[in-house]
């Protein structure tokens, strides 16, 4: 069992837990005396992130996700020299401050990958003003957070368009995640044809690639969000972002505040994660699984039902 605390108004006894200990969802089992926002046996949860400075400009615009001392649910350190552990737990302590209301209605092992993943994909659609219904949205890539980022784009009536180097996603794109259509960017004359046709391009690949294709599929003023990681510098050409006045920028997660904005989201239009749920025992296999892709998309840790 893990324990851990930030002060001593918190929470602890949470019970669904995500393979990367940062999207955990569970119930409020004990309140801290200071306590005011939650209540015992209120559904809640916690994110990649436990506590921030709370003085600097950052965070006091909500956007604590970004302050040069924010501490993460797991290997980072507090201020008293204590590591946190994440959420391969049964029970944890978190400050009221960074602990998120869980909608009743959202399914507990399928909603907890929001709280990173559909974060992820949720705050660069608002910030970059990426929600105007009947505009048209390219999803690079469809595993976890493409395939949440075609279900906000539905949401938010954007025309949706999975853009895959695997034919074999188009069906699971169309039938099952309801994007508008599927294009093969390895089929150049596919790619030719979709030329100058998207305003919007979210790009969840952690591969390296190239991005000029994908400047191309963009219209006049179009913006390119890259959320992936790709562990090398990608090439940037210049000519094709300044002859069509083209944006390219970049995400990660958000505050507080957007996070559960987002959740509420997710309630009001019925959006949850793709997952596999797994005991404690499943890990090892469920790890190998994911070395090799096999995940649809995401396995979740049922820590309540597993021998601990």
């Amino acid at each position: 069992m893990q324990k851990w605390e930030t002060q001593n108004e918190g929470i602890d006894g949470l019970l669904y837990l995500l393979h990367c200990r940062h999207e955990i969802v569970g119930v409020v089992t004990e309140a801290g005396k200071n306590v005011e926002k939650f209540k015992v046996g209120d559904r809640v949860g916690v994110g990649v992130i436990v506590d921030s400075c709370r003085t600097c400009d950052i965070c006091h615009q909500d956007l604590e996700n970004y302050c040069p001392k924010v501490i993460f649910t797991y290997n980072s350190i507090h201020p008293d020299g204590t590591k946190t552990q994440g959420g391969y737990s049964d029970v944890m302590v978190v400050d009221q401050g960074y602990v998120l209301r869980f909608p009743d209605n959202l399914p507990p092992d399928a909603g907890a990958p929001l709280i990173c993943a559909g974060i992820t994909v949720y705050s660069p659609m608002q910030y970059y003003g990426m929600t105007e219904p009947g505009k048209h949205l390219g999803v690079v890539g469809l595993g976890g957070l493409g395939h949440l980022a075609v279900k906000f784009g539905k949401a938010f009536g954007l025309k949706v368009t999975l853009i895959s180097t695997s034919p074999k996603k188009e069906v699971e794109a169309i039938n099952k995640l309801g994007a508008d259509s599927f294009l093969l960017s390895t089929d150049p004359s596919k790619m030719k044809d979709a030329m100058c046709t998207m305003d919007y391009i979210i790009d969840t690949v952690s591969a390296v690639h190239p991005l000029a294709p994908l400047l191309g599929l963009l219209k006049l003023n179009g913006k390119l969000v890259n959320l992936g990681l790709p562990d090398k510098p990608l090439e940037l050409p210049m000519f094709p972002m300044c002859l069509g006045r083209k944006l390219v920028g970049g995400s990660n997660i958000g505050g507080i505040k957007e996070t559960q904005e987002m959740l509420d989201f997710c309630a009001e239009h019925n959006i949850a994660s793709e997952i596999e749920l797994i005991r404690m025992d499943d890990i090892n296999a469920a790890m190998e699984r994911l070395a090799k892709s096999d995940v649809k998309y995401r396995f979740v840790i049922d820590v309540g039902n597993s021998s601990l």
